[in-house]
């Protein structure tokens, strides 16, 4: 999509010593099977926004070791002695190209905790060698969609993303402003992202475009001459009272031109009690037709809260808070090998890693997501299920933390959410699951579907998801044989 990243170098150490490994031992072409899910929800929510699937294909598309990849990995030294990687290996480096299978919920899915929202079957080298760039796409871009999806539920109108300048990086800054689009932003102030992936971008003026003048009026006047068609104006530079009122000069000025005042933005002090009164002042001049905009280092919470007092807000500038997710820095997202087969004829060995933490325990199989359906369109509940193994006639899942707690799915309409990303190392991802508005659109859908408990901002409900039955009896089996439990 225009922006270069060395997809091959983007990876934590070990997964290219263990690719060495690999080769070695004769293991590089053996099939593996992992997944990508997370464990809990971010941001103590109901629900999250897959998002990062795009990126995904653009790894896929251009994974390779350059020549100048190469020389670095040679020139890297041993702790003990001698050179890291050995020339042979090296050179199986120069031509290598994936050839992995991946499957993955469309960007814009709702998700919840323990499913897979990305599967990787293929050689085990390949599987390996992806897992750091897939983590870090996946894990970072739906943390962001999901928090620009609570944002946008409670602003109940246009948010623009503007956290650009305090974003945790450039990739990281633009690849935010297409997540926070996907989760629903109606636009965002990076122009760099407006170009790479057609998203809408907005913007006005900042305090310094005030400041540079020798009174706000002047400034005010001359940035509405500069843009007649997009004039909001920043009135809190020195006293917002006074701003609405140069403000209301301007829009009065523009409206005798045939030209309107689009807005005005306030971005300090008491946002709620101000925009009450900008909106009393703008009626009371006739602008009624003039937008109050709102910023400021907003989040959920402080929109509810300022919409809970009644505010009449037309917009919101969401900035830090979203674009660096900013009250949690991570999901959580692990990849975890789940089946094994020495060749592609082969049937699929379980794999399962125990752990002492029970929210830590992997499930086997070759698996996928069947989402259910109530008759009025609402989601009844997910099961994870093994596509080799299929689906018992009474459709009960059973939740993975907890085998007693069970419900039956029999009888609603289904779907199952994993589409095909890439094909032997080949991208198949239809362009419409690679445009951030159709995702937007899905996401938008997807939301629609949730029961309004569980978009609650405070303790929302549980929605249940669970392995199928059958899943779940072999996993319990497999977790005795592997702890020598009779």
């Amino acid at each position: 999509m225009g922006l270069t990243i060395d997809y091959a170098m983007l990876t934590d150490l070990y997964q290219i010593t263990m690719a060495q490994g690999y080769l070695e031992s004769g293991q590089e072409k053996e099939e593996a099977c992992f997944h990508m899910y997370f464990r809990n929800y971010p941001f103590n929510g109901g629900y999250a926004v897959a998002c990062g699937m795009a990126q995904l294909a653009d790894l896929v598309e251009s994974f390779a070791f350059s020549e100048q990849d190469i020389v670095y990995l040679a020139g890297l030294d041993a702790p003990g002695g001698g050179k890291l990687f050995k020339s042979e290996f090296l050179e199986y480096l120069r031509t290598y190209r994936l050839s992995v299978d991946i499957d993955a919920v469309p960007e814009g899915t709702i998700v919840f905790p323990h499913e897979p929202l990305v599967r990787v079957t293929g050689p085990i080298m390949d599987c390996q060698l992806i897992e750091t760039a897939l983590l870090n796409c996946v894990n970072f871009q739906t943390l962001v969609a999901t928090k620009a999806a609570r944002v946008c539920l409670v602003a109940q109108g246009p948010v623009a993303e503007f956290g650009l300048r305090r974003a945790q990086g450039v990739s990281g800054g633009v690849w935010a402003s297409r997540a926070a689009v996907v989760g629903g932003c109606a636009s965002t102030s990076n122009v760099w992202a407006g170009e790479l992936f057609n998203l809408p971008v907005s913007g006005t003026h900042a305090h310094s475009w005030v400041m540079s003048f020798d009174d706000e009026l002047e400034a005010f006047r001359a940035y509405a001459q500069a843009f007649p068609h997009n004039c909001v104006l920043l009135v809190d530079t020195y006293d917002v009272e006074q701003g609405i009122k140069n403000a209301i000069t301007v829009g009065l000025e523009m409206r005798a031109r045939n030209e309107r005042l689009a807005g005005i933005r306030i971005d300090s002090g008491d946002l709620a009690w101000l925009a009450k009164m900008a909106r009393r002042m703008l009626d009371e001049a006739g602008l009624t037709d003039c937008g109050i905009v709102l910023s400021n280092d907003l989040d959920e919470y402080t929109i509810q809260s300022i919409r809970d007092e009644g505010a009449p807000v037309d917009s919101w500038g969401v900035g830090t808070k979203l674009a660096c997710a900013y009250d949690q820095p991570t999901l959580g997202g692990v990849y975890k090998l789940s089946a094994t087969r020495k060749e592609a004829s082969d049937t699929w060995t379980d794999r399962l890693k125990i752990s002492e933490s029970a929210v830590k325990l992997t499930t086997p199989g070759v698996l996928d997501i069947r989402r259910y359906y109530f008759e009025d369109g609402r989601i009844a509940g997910d099961m994870i299920f093994d596509t080799q193994a299929g689906i018992s006639p009474d459709e009960i899942i059973v939740d993975p933390l907890d085998d007693l707690r069970q419900k039956r799915l029999c009888g609603l309409r289904s779907e199952t959410l994993l589409k095909p990303l890439a094909r032997a190392g080949n991208v198949v991802l239809d362009a419409c699951y690679r445009d951030a508005r159709a995702a937007q659109e899905r996401c938008k859908a997807g939301l629609a579907t949730l029961d309004e408990s569980q978009k609650r901002m405070l303790n929302p409900h549980t929605y249940p998801v669970g392995l199928e039955h059958g899943l779940s009896v072999r996993r319990r089996n497999l977790v005795a044989q592997l702890r020598g439990i009779s």
